[in-house]
C-alpha cells in the first residue's frame, strides 16, 4: 500500500512527467543481444521529494583494492546472483545490503536503457538502471561498501553550471569524461550516463 506522503510525493510535475514518460516508453533490453561474456547488473536510482523538492540519492563506494569502481560516485546496486528471479529484485537486494534502504516501501516507477561500460579495462556487464521514489524521512544504515550518501536535488544537476569534467588517463591516453558535480566529487562514467538519460525524460 502506498503511504499517503508518497502518493503526494509521485504527483510532484517531475516526478510525475518523468513516471508517465517512462511508462510510455520500452526501454532497450540489451540483455536480447547474444553475449554471454557480460554479466549482468542493476543499479537503482532513487529519488525523494523534500518541500516540494525532488531530489536523487548518489553514494560514493568505499576505496578496495581491485574494485574497478573503488570510490566513485554512484547509485546503490550491484550483480546479478543467481538467486534473483529477475534484475529488479537484484536492484532491490543490492540497495538494502548497501544501504538498509527497502525499495519495496516505495515506488519503482520503471527502468532506464540498459547500459555497458564503454572502457575495455572495465568487466563486460550490462547494468539495467531502475528508478524509485521513495518517502523523504527515510535513513540509511551504509555498509562497509559505502563510504558516504548524498541527496541532490534534481535543480542543481540542470544547466551548465552543474556540468563538470572527469579526466583519466588510460592505457597512456588522457581521456576527458562530461560529468556532474556533486560536494567534492565529480559524478561521471556509467552513473553521469544514467543521469543525463533520466533528466532527458524529465526536460526533453
Amino acid at each position: 500500500m502506498t503511504l499517503p506522503a508518497l502518493e503526494r510525493d509521485l504527483r510532484q510535475a517531475d516526478i510525475a512527467r518523468l513516471s508517465q514518460r517512462l511508462l510510455a516508453r520500452e526501454a532497450f533490453d540489451a540483455t536480447r543481444a547474444v553475449d554471454t561474456a557480460r554479466r549482468l547488473a542493476a543499479v537503482a536510482a532513487v529519488l525523494r521529494v523534500v518541500d516540494a523538492v525532488p531530489e536523487l540519492l548518489f553514494i560514493r563506494r568505499a576505496d578496495k583494492d581491485g574494485d574497478p569502481w573503488s570510490g566513485h560516485m554512484a547509485f546503490p546496486g550491484g550483480r546479478h546472483e543467481p538467486h534473483d528471479d529477475s534484475l529488479e529484485t537484484t536492484a532491490i537486494r543490492e540497495t538494502r545490503e548497501e544501504l538498509s534502504l527497502d525499495l519495496t516501501q516505495g515506488q519503482l516507477i520503471g527502468r532506464l536503457d540498459d547500459l555497458a561500460p564503454q572502457n575495455p579495462t572495465l568487466p563486460p556487464l550490462i547494468i539495467r538502471p531502475f528508478v524509485a521514489v521513495v518517502a523523504p524521512d527515510v535513513t540509511f544504515v551504509p555498509n562497509v561498501e559505502v563510504a558516504a550518501t548524498y541527496w541532490v536535488p534534481l535543480d542543481a544537476l540542470r544547466g551548465d553550471t552543474a556540468r563538470a569534467e572527469h579526466v583519466l588517463t588510460v592505457n597512456g591516453v588522457r581521456a576527458r569524461f562530461p560529468g556532474y558535480r556533486v560536494a567534492e566529487h565529480v559524478v561521471w562514467g556509467l552513473t553521469e550516463r544514467i543521469v543525463r538519460q533520466l533528466l532527458s525524460l524529465i526536460d526533453p
